[in-house]
């Protein structure tokens, strides 16, 4: 029987502050580095983040309810104190519930690609979305993207090079507890490298420019 999954009050954040946009702060009851994953998953990235990095705050976004509800738990079941997980669609909480100049690094691991032509409208980085992070983010901000997707790479590269003035490119360096030859150790990651596929990332950092 599978194991009921718990909700911790702590680790769930409201998509709907009273007050209008996120404080950090308060969020988490200090002031510190803030990191945001766009697409959680099963949150394995987030979770060994969190857990290496106890002096960074880390907030994950997701939309589907079984990811949302399995990572609560998992966050909860190690007592993690720096996490905390919204359930939410990304673009909206980054334009409505994200401050200005309030995050030191976004996350965004495998996005859906939305393979079929049609669909490339859906595909979370582009240029509106790309301006909304480079608002939230801090200057000397990253902003790190993988994908097993040739196409969508393409188009990344593409937005991104819309924004030279902002973006500089960066080395992408392995997330600490990733095994050897992996970049993020996500479940994604491992799968698809498993199957052999090719696997894109490219790191910018925001130089305050433009």
């Amino acid at each position: 029987m599978p194991r009921s999954l718990r909700d911790y009050p702590l680790i769930a954040l409201n998509p709907e502050q009273p007050d209008g946009r996120v404080d950090f702060t308060h969020v988490f009851g200090r002031t510190g580095t803030v990191h945001i994953e766009i697409g959680i998953g099963r949150g394995t990235f987030l979770l060994n983040e969190a857990i290496g990095h106890p002096e960074v705050d880390f907030l994950g976004i997701e939309l589907a309810s079984r990811y949302y509800r399995h990572s609560v738990d998992r966050m909860g079941r190690h007592g993690l104190g720096n996490v905390r997980i919204v359930r939410t669609e990304a673009a909206y909480f980054l334009t409505e519930m994200v401050r200005d100049s309030s995050v030191d690094c976004f996350h965004i691991y495998f996005p859906d690609p939305w393979p079929k032509k049609r669909h490339h409208k859906r595909r979370f980085i582009n240029q509106t979305n790309l301006e909304q992070l480079l608002r939230c983010l801090k200057n000397n901000g990253l902003i790190k993207i993988v994908t097993d997707h040739a196409g969508y790479f393409e188009q990344i590269e593409q937005v991104i090079a819309a924004h030279s003035r902002q973006l500089a490119k960066t080395d992408f360096l392995p997330a600490g507890n990733s095994a050897d030859g992996e970049w993020v150790g996500t479940n994604f990651e491992r799968k698809y490298r498993k199957e052999n596929r090719q696997i894109f990332c490219l790191a910018v950092i925001k130089t305050g420019l433009g």
